[in-house]
């Protein structure tokens, strides 16, 4: 649910200390989640270099059920995340903003509480890739990424996404 990207900025490296961080902790979440968004990409995509171009990691976006919910935000207490108060909150009932500041950087975790079909790519569960598409306009913004334009040629020609380098590789 964040701002849309800045063009100029799309060939440039996401700050790789600060996917570090997020990294780590999402891996810490991840019993308990569905990732979503440039993460779930990121999982589904080859190992890569981090460019902004690829998939978008200003945020962690998460799917939690509601039954899991309050492990959830249990968990994120333990871990020191604090809810942040967003736009979002006076008309959603099933969107929270978690964040918290480590080694100097910030990380932001976008959760939605809500059941999604899902796959499992490694040790993470990532929204199933069809379905993560229908998320781009709503949920999500940045739909013109190398990874979400290649996703939608791959599934409307039969094709799993995952694994795939045409998810991190630009269109010539």
């Amino acid at each position: 649910m964040g701002d849309p990207r800045n063009p100029q900025r799309a060939n440039e490296p996401w700050n790789a200390a600060r996917l570090r961080l997020a990294e780590a902790e999402l891996r810490i979440l991840a019993p308990l989640v569905t990732l979503s968004g440039g993460w779930a990409w990121h999982f589904m995509a080859p190992p890569h270099e981090e460019l902004k171009i690829d998939h978008d990691h200003k945020d962690v976006d998460l799917f939690v059920t509601p039954e899991r919910f309050a492990d959830l935000v249990q968990l994120l207490g333990v871990r020191g995340f604090a809810r942040i108060w967003t736009r979002f909150d006076a008309t959603s009932t099933n969107f929270y903003r978690y964040a918290k500041y480590l080694e100097g950087a910030k990380v932001i975790l976008d959760v939605f509480v809500r059941h999604v079909p899902s796959v499992q790519v490694e040790d993470v569960r990532v929204v199933e890739p069809a379905t993560l598409l229908t998320f781009y306009g709503d949920i999500h913004s940045t739909d013109d990424c190398v990874s979400v334009l290649a996703a939608r040629k791959l599934l409307a020609q039969g094709i799993s996404p995952i694994g795939r380098r045409e998810l991190i590789t630009r269109p010539r």
